[in-house]
């Protein structure tokens, strides 16, 4: 079997799709119809916002929904007015802090125990634009959780969404990540002065070009083979929605919903989504030698086993 990335301002495919979403809408409600029954699907950050509305849409769909938070409180509230509202009571609330590898680690070892499968994953937690906070391991905030939390996440979930194939994810990032750039020599500003805007521009390039390195290294994998044909894992590149360009999340949801359920797009694979429209991603996005690196370093840091990097193996780069 095959799997698939697609990304959304969206990216991915674990085996077989990738798309990414920008920060303006560029199209309205999804236009697939298609439903989920029996699925599971994991949202993170999903108490408020985008977050919110998508395990919403994602459980009015027949998904068995579980919402990913940190603050458990809002967490078990989001999930009963999502109960409530869907009649869909197969959605749950767990506890996950993207600022802690402690808790990601603990998190994916929980789903892994308890699931037994996993279908879609939208990774769609961020920090925006803080001050100069640091995570639990040291991290500059918007670097750790937007990119590295996601990262060790995915990855320790991979054997999982494999066993669940076609299944997707979804990466959420952001218009912003055309201004970013990868300083290799200091990610996590320790010696540049800082500035919140140029650190989370950073953080959404990082995860546009994860997705696309999840996507490359997954060719010719057999059953997490990229192509146009056969099942897989899809992920998707969402970006947060600027607020004064959206009237509202039930609309900033719909391309995360669509590239998380569209069957049409289950061919589709490592491509850059404005809205419900494919478009280019900066040329730095498509830099396979920076996200090859951005790999290697974010594996370093996060602690994640060579016997886990190498199951998600290199594929050659085209010369």
């Amino acid at each position: 079997m095959n799997r698939y990335l697609l990304p959304l301002s969206a990216l991915g495919t674990v085996v077989g799709g990738a798309v990414l979403l920008k920060d303006n809408v560029a199209g309205g409600v999804c236009p697939s119809k298609a439903t989920i029954p029996g699925k599971t699907v994991i949202v993170t950050g999903a108490n408020t916002g985008i977050g919110k509305q998508t395990a919403f849409e994602l459980a009015k769909r027949g998904g068995n929904v579980i919402l990913a938070c940190r603050d458990m409180e809002k967490c078990e509230a989001a999930a009963r007015a999502i109960r409530r509202e869907t009649l869909n009571h197969h959605v749950n609330a767990r506890h996950l802090d993207l600022a802690s590898l402690k808790s990601i680690r603990e998190f994916a070892a929980k789903i892994s125990e308890e699931e037994e499968r996993v279908d879609i994953l939208v990774n769609n937690a961020a920090v925006m634009r803080c001050p100069h906070w640091t995570t639990e391991d040291g991290f500059e905030m918007q670097f750790g959780v937007n990119h590295l939390g996601h990262f060790l996440l995915t990855n320790l979930l991979l054997d999982k969404l494999k066993a669940s194939a076609p299944s997707r994810i979804i990466n959420l990032s952001s218009l912003a990540h055309i201004a970013g750039h990868i300083d290799f020599d200091d990610l996590n500003w320790q010696t540049r002065k800082y500035d919140p805007k140029a650190a989370y521009s950073q953080s959404k390039l990082a995860v546009v070009l994860f997705t696309k390195e999840l996507s490359r290294r997954l060719q010719g994998m057999g059953e997490l083979q990229m192509g146009a044909k056969g099942k897989g894992v899809c992920g998707l590149i969402a970006g947060p929605i600027f607020w004064l360009l959206v009237k509202s999340p039930e609309l900033a949801a719909q391309p995360s919903t669509y590239l998380a359920v569209a069957e049409e797009l289950a061919d589709v694979s490592g491509k850059y989504f404005d809205g419900l429209k494919q478009k280019a991603p900066a040329p730095e996005a498509e830099d396979e030698e920076v996200a090859r690196r951005l790999w290697a370093e974010s594996a370093r840091l996060v602690g994640l086993e060579a016997s886990h990097v190498s199951s998600v193996r290199e594929q050659p780069l085209p010369r």
